[in-house]
């Protein structure tokens, strides 16, 4: 058994991915009294459910109840991350001074093995992805989960103090790792836009919660940020950490840049240059950016240059992010549904200079500014198809507002 032998633990949200499930059955391998407790009734969340079954576990499902935040019924509780920070249970824990966690705050304070933490608006997947396929060509046992559908806490047992770790981390996982004060060893911030302003208290707010992966570093610590992104670079001189920054242009500061098709860098352990494959090249400078992030995190981890070229030559990409799904007499029918911010989006547009675009788009209000996205849309491409969605109103009349038609 292990530290939270009985200890009360409840679990804060099921719901129907990975998270929930790996915490529930990780704290029951620990020897804890697990309670779950969910909103949602036991018939929308029978498939998971159908994963516990057998495990002592009390199930609260429909509604949470007072006693489960308290130290009457908990001594600690683990958040979902779909469960957002001011949840009136949580605000009841807090009161009542039970400890609160998420799986990616206790991960971090269990893993044996140094972690790559890499968070950001746009190309977080992508680079996390590619950062894990590098240090695979390096080491097999390179462990990539987190904002992944894949439960970090149940992959614990695989870990040696000598395995590379990275972990996507969203923006909601950042808020448990703030208030539980840890960080990765190697930090990765690729970019700070607009996004989920329809839960954050404007955009300062969100972005403080993006640059708070670099507050809890030590001198220790590395972080690796870009340079290029105003917001992102302001995570520089708030933190402890060394920097190593990456961005377009060379810079005066350890770090990383383009050349064409290249990627160069001079830091203080290493100086070079690696090629990189066509696919990163045709899908624009956002791409090249990931890459330079991601080879900064895996040399910075202990990867040498032949895995870094290993790595960049068997990366195929990630699904839904500037996917070429297939080419018919010439067109490229490209699959980059992930892009649901405006710069993402419009990064996707720059990828493909001086072709004739035609562009489906809509979706979800997320309370985002459309004006440079339409604007965007009015200028480079030949057609548009707006699908049904909140947001399609006003993107409509941001495309007219530019003289698109």
């Amino acid at each position: 058994m292990g530290a939270y032998q009985g200890k009360r633990v409840t679990v804060m949200g099921l719901g129907t991915r990975a998270g929930g499930l790996g915490v529930a059955r990780y704290f029951v391998e620990q020897g804890a009294i697990v309670t779950v407790t969910d909103g949602k009734s036991a018939q929308d969340l029978a498939d998971t459910l159908a994963e516990l079954a057998g495990l002592p576990i009390e199930l609260a499902l429909g509604g949470h109840q007072d006693r489960h935040f308290t130290p009457d019924g908990a001594d600690l509780v683990v958040r979902n991350p779909a469960v957002r920070r001011w949840s009136p249970y949580l605000a009841r824990a807090r009161e009542t001074g039970v400890p609160i966690e998420m799986e990616i705050s206790i991960f971090l304070q269990a893993s044996p093995a140094p972690v790559i933490g890499i968070t950001g608006t746009k190309g977080k997947t992508t680079t996390s992805s590619l950062t894990a396929a590098i240090l695979r060509a390096w080491r097999p046992s390179t462990i990539l989960a987190g904002n992944m559908g894949v439960s970090a806490v149940g992959l614990l047992p695989q870990i040696e103090p000598d395995t590379p770790v990275v972990l996507e981390i969203s923006n909601w996982q950042l808020e448990g790792m703030d208030e539980r004060r840890v960080g990765p060893r190697i930090a990765v911030l690729t970019n700070i836009h607009e996004d989920h302003l329809d839960t954050y208290d404007g955009f300062d707010d969100y972005a403080e919660t993006k640059r708070s992966i670099a507050r809890h570093l030590s001198s220790d610590d590395t972080l690796v940020v870009n340079r290029d992104n105003a917001e992102a670079w302001r995570a520089a001189s708030a933190t402890g950490a060394r920097v190593v920054s990456f961005g377009v242009a060379r810079s005066a500061e350890e770090g990383f840049w383009l050349e064409d098709r290249t990627i160069c860098w001079e830091t203080a352990g290493s100086s070079g240059c690696v090629e990189l494959p066509d696919r990163f090249v045709y899908q624009g400078t956002h791409q090249r950016l990931n890459a330079a992030a991601a080879i900064a995190a895996a040399l910075l981890r202990g990867a040498d240059l032949n895995a870094i070229r290993t790595g960049l030559a068997r990366f195929e990409g990630v699904k839904d992010r500037t996917e070429l799904v297939a080419e018919i007499d010439g067109v490229f029918y490209v699959n980059d549904t992930s892009a649901t911010a405006p710069a993402a989006a419009i990064a996707a547009l720059d990828a493909f200079p001086g072709r004739g675009l035609h562009v489906i788009a809509g979706g979800f209000d997320k309370k985002l500014e459309l004006g440079e996205f339409g604007a965007a849309l009015a200028v480079k491409a030949s057609s548009v198809l707006l699908l049904d969605g909140t947001a399609t109103p006003a993107l409509t009349t941001a495309i007219e507002r530019a003289g698109g038609r």
